[in-house]
């Protein structure tokens, strides 16, 4: 696994590098708003350990509407997102309130489509567990 790894590093520094350098967001998968499920966090999670300089995946869900958005916490914008296929599921955008991503989830006109990117985690509120995603960015579909 190390020879592996070390292998990975050596062959995209490079690439990560170039991103990183273009403020790129880089996406794992592209999933129907359906497709955020407690199966798929959990199976993205057994793909770790993740950390620094091995991120956990990015994944891309959408066309999705906002179904309510508020502030939760210091500065955290927590939203509800429904697709046209009828399913829905919490995400965060984590101290974003004051920013330009925050202000656009709280106040956008509730029939505009967007994309959110972030990462798939399994809130296990209260015994019942759903799939929430915890938003690094997103855009609008017009």
């Amino acid at each position: 696994m190390d020879e592996l790894a070390e292998f990975l590093d050596a062959r995209l520094a490079a690439d990560v590098a170039t991103a990183s350098e273009n403020r790129a967001l880089l996406i794992d998968a592209m999933v129907a708003p359906g497709g955020v499920t407690p199966d798929l966090a959990n199976q993205l999670e057994e793909g770790g350990p993740y950390g620094m300089g091995w991120p956990a995946p990015r994944i891309a869900a959408g066309p999705l509407r906002i179904v309510k958005a508020d502030v939760v916490g210091k500065d955290h914008v927590r939203t509800i997102l429904a697709g046209d296929d009828g399913r829905s599921f919490k995400a965060v955008a984590f101290r974003q309130a004051e920013t330009e991503l925050g202000q656009a989830l709280l106040h956008s006109s509730r029939d505009r489509r967007l994309w959110v990117a972030g990462r798939a985690k399994v809130d296990d509120w209260q015994g019942r567990s759903a799939a929430e995603l915890h938003i690094d960015d997103a855009t609008w579909c017009d």
